[in-house]
């Protein structure tokens, strides 16, 4: 980017600790420094000492829980647009106007003065979500709605301008998309509540179709509890109501589309008021004993001491989720037994190993330590992987004819990827076998360059040698990173 429009994003502080349980803590970071008055001076460089306008929201926001914000879209700024601009991929893919990133670039100052002067008064048309589907893991497409480039910059900026009220009200155990919080801090929450609490019991659960089963009347009124807008709102309501188009044709889309840069902080606002502040409360009124709860989006486990508790919280969810046109996968959700008894209570009934459940990529399983210890241990999703390696292979045989240096740089940057999100404790052999598969694809797609192919294994390992990285665990284990951050 030019040197004279680069800037660091303002950071956004998240929800102080909670120490209702130990697998729900937040973190603890300070608000953005300077005047919020102040002019903000353009430039990476600029630092975390400059102003992002929004300190007095989250004062208020965090003192007073019923305070409605009626004057928040003037906090919409054209320097808060280009940071959102900034911030897209620009290799993303475009919406259905065909507007990419480089062309928005070549005179990005007079449209973003433009955007603003619309985003201001009201103007600003949302324009239809473009259907695409991806793949998942079970081999089911998922629907994504891909928005124009104006639409992603105005919902970044949105956004931010919302968390600023949101992060003050999201409970602890909410980790999904929310500033400063990744998937590691809610694997280390739930593994590190596992050994503070007891936990015998797990509740795995899932929400079927959640973001097209979003009910768009609740979502109104839970976004009216705190936002009093109504340009905001309206500007919502404009993004929900837009459709998709899909094979040249516009339909209604159900919900909110999911892949909208808003979609996420919505969802998080959903389920903040259907599910976070009823399971809270159910925690401190209903149940008999340890309760741990961890969420990531739409994914959440709760572990229980006792399967009477578990059994009751899974009734009572069920009727709080029917209310707000929400419903469990009948198919994905169930109880198991899960904890440091797990093993011997199943011995005893005469039955196998204790069941393991998957979250965010890992399955996690009953184990018992070297030292006789109960310990969790995770290991890369077996269907992810089997998925991931499948489309590894399809791309190195579509790229089997470049320079050799050239596939490997891509190859680093996909083991090294896989590494740095799988590489956690305990699951350092899936991580090797990850790299040896594609090792193996690469040797393939080597030898298919042409019929009089010289390549070898010794060549290939010495190619794999040199160009992808090692396997290497890079991931505390997460009782040490979780107590750094909440200790006892």
């Amino acid at each position: 980017m030019n040197g004279n429009r680069q800037s660091d994003r303002p950071v956004v502080p998240a929800n102080p600790l909670n120490k209702a349980a130990a697998a729900e803590a937040g973190e603890e970071r300070g608000r953005t420094m300077g005047n919020t008055a102040g002019e903000t001076r353009p430039g990476r460089s600029a630092g975390q000492g400059v102003s992002s306008g929004l300190d007095r929201v989250r004062e208020v926001a965090g003192r007073d829980k019923e305070a409605r914000f009626t004057a928040l879209l003037h906090h919409v700024t054209e320097h808060r647009l280009m940071l959102a601009f900034d911030d897209l991929n620009p290799r993303a893919a475009p919406g259905v106007d065909g507007v990419t990133w480089q062309g928005y670039d070549q005179d990005w100052g007079s449209r973003l003065r433009d955007l603003h002067g619309r985003v201001q008064s009201g103007r600003l048309r949302a324009v239809p979500s473009r259907r695409v589907y991806i793949p998942k893991a079970d081999g089911r497409l998922r629907p994504l709605g891909v928005a124009s480039l104006e639409d992603k910059i105005v919902q970044r900026a949105l956004a931010e301008v919302l968390n600023a009220v949101y992060e003050q009200d999201f409970l602890g155990f909410s980790y999904g998309f929310r500033p400063g919080r990744s998937p590691h801090d809610a694997l280390d929450a739930l593994v590190a509540g596992m050994y503070r609490k007891k936990v015998n019991w797990v509740l795995d659960a899932d929400i079927r179709d959640f973001f097209t089963s979003l009910d768009r009347g609740w979502l109104e009124k839970f976004l009216r509890h705190r936002i009093g807008d109504e340009r905001v709102l309206r500007l919502i309501g404009k993004w929900l109501a837009a459709g998709v188009i899909e094979n040249g044709s516009w339909t209604e889309a159900q919900g909110s589309p999911q892949g909208a840069s808003l979609s996420p902080l919505l969802a998080n606002v959903y389920l903040h008021y259907a599910f976070d502040l009823w399971a809270e409360w159910w925690r401190k009124t209903q149940a008999r004993g340890d309760v741990i709860i961890v969420r990531f989006a739409d994914d959440f486990i709760t572990g229980f001491e006792y399967r009477e508790d578990a059994e009751a919280f899974l009734a009572a969810l069920s009727e709080r989720f029917a209310r707000f046109s929400l419903e469990l996968h009948p198919d994905k959700t169930r109880l198991i037994e899960f904890g440091p008894h797990a093993a011997r209570n199943r011995a005893a009934r005469g039955e196998g190993k204790p069941e393991t459940f998957k979250f965010l990529g890992f399955a996690h399983i009953c184990r018992t330590s070297r030292s006789g210890r109960f310990w969790v241990q995770r290991k890369t999703d077996p269907k992810r992987m089997t998925a991931k390696l499948k489309q590894v292979k399809a791309e190195i045989m579509r790229r089997r004819h470049l320079p050799v240096p050239e596939q490997g740089k891509w190859l680093a940057s996909v083991v090294g990827g896989h590494q740095r999100y799988y590489a956690v404790p305990g699951n350092y052999d899936p991580v090797h076998a990850f790299r040896t598969q594609v090792t193996r694809h690469w040797h393939h797609a080597l030898r298919r360059r042409s019929q009089k192919t010289r390549n070898t294994w010794e060549r290939t390992n010495r190619l794999a040698g040199r160009w992808l990285p090692r396997t290497r665990i890079l991931h505390p284990y997460p009782g040490q990173r979780f107590a750094a951050t909440h200790p006892w």
